[in-house]
């Protein structure tokens, strides 16, 4: 073997041995929010406020931190700092998400849901009666362990169900699109409500943002026919 194809042979094995770079940083900026409830303290409320920044601050460092990170030793599934990073991904980008979808569908003090709106008529068809879907949506917030209650567009399924999300890293539907969030952590009720989680359920239902909520159900239809 000559010389000159050695040395090509060994310039192509240790790139391909090297350890490589991952390129996927991304920027994101947080909403704006006003929250005008009174069902909430105002320090609850700049505190969830605050909490939705500090996320996609977070979001942004991981996203960088990622762009530089080295997969060499992606293989140990234990404790990689590669792994690390993408498990720490996942849970801001999607706490983040759903606190601005939370923010964003309550404190809303005029309050009004109408049956020829799309969002009762969706509900009412898939759970049977809109009464159903509230009593589902409770029930689901109740047996949350500090995290969110759901109601989203499956894209599989071809209706909207009601879902639990304990942890924003696990437990997140594929292919679900949130239409109604709602942040059920200790940290927006115990303050403000002590255990008395059914009442803090319920006063931001009765606030629930119909409008928005009609918007997102608007946009998940427009999602279900691009995928049959």
């Amino acid at each position: 073997m000559s010389k000159e194809l050695e040395q090509k042979i060994s310039s192509v094995v240790d790139k391909a041995l090297k350890p490589y770079l991952v390129k996927e940083a991304y920027v994101t900026a947080p909403k704006k929010f006003k929250l005008s409830t009174e069902k909430l303290s105002e320090k609850v409320k700049k505190s969830r406020i605050d909490h939705f920044e500090k996320t996609v601050d977070a979001l942004n460092k991981i996203s960088a931190q990622l762009d530089g990170a080295s997969i060499e030793n992606a293989d140990n599934n234990i404790s990689s700092n590669f792994r690390n990073l993408k498990m720490a991904e996942s849970f801001c980008l999607n706490d983040a998400f759903l606190q601005a979808e939370f923010l964003g569908n309550i404190s809303d003090l005029n309050s009004t849901i109408s049956m020829d709106m799309l969002c009762f008529m969706r509900l009412n068809r898939d759970f049977g009666t809109f009464e159903t879907w509230q009593e589902n949506f409770i029930a689901c917030a109740k047996s949350s362990r500090n995290g969110y209650v759901v109601t989203a567009y499956s894209i599989y399924l071809k209706r909207y169900i009601n879902f639990v999300v304990d942890d924003a890293s696990m437990g997140v539907p594929f292919a679900a699109i949130p239409v109604i969030v709602l942040d059920v952590g200790k940290g927006c009720y115990v303050r403000d409500y002590i255990d008395d989680i059914n009442s803090y359920v319920v006063n931001m239902m009765r606030e629930f943002n119909w409008n928005e909520i009609e918007e997102r159900f608007k946009r998940s239809e427009r999602v279900s026919k691009v995928f049959g």
